[in-house]
């Protein structure tokens, strides 16, 4: 039977969050990358940490909408997406920052600020997108 209906092809809350699980993993090693190359090449971390947020944060819109929300695009979405991943941009920033004041100094320490970090700006991205954003 051919559905005519996209909308009833799209996954529900579990599949669109299975999705979006994935396409944050592929985001994060995408981000994780740049920002591990930009302290390799003697960025401070905040310019890399930056850097490395825009290049998981693109990579994260076009996948997520195509494939986890499976919504079209348009100006509306576009913009709340970049009005959501920026207030998230100051969050993990913050967050960031904070773990690097407070961890303890280990060999770990960068990694673990930007892991927190993504982890508490992963997780707020998930619900306003699906409550907000990529609403259908």
């Amino acid at each position: 039977m051919v559905q005519d209906d996209p909308a009833a092809a799209r996954p529900g809350l579990l599949g669109q969050l299975l999705r979006f699980a994935v396409v944050g993993g592929f985001s994060a090693v995408v981000d994780l990358t740049v920002y591990s190359l930009g302290l390799h090449f003697g960025l401070s971390t905040y310019v890399a940490r930056a850097l490395s947020f825009i290049a998981g944060t693109t990579t994260a819109y076009a996948l997520n909408r195509r494939w986890a929300f499976q919504v079209e695009g348009g100006a509306r979405r576009a913009g709340g997406f970049a009005l959501l991943y920026g207030t998230t941009f100051f969050l993990i920033l913050g967050v960031n920052a904070l773990a690097l004041v407070v961890l303890p100094d280990s060999s770990w320490k960068i990694t673990l600020a930007w892991a927190i970090s993504q982890g508490l700006g992963t997780a707020w991205n998930f619900v306003m997108l699906r409550l907000v954003v990529f609403r259908h």
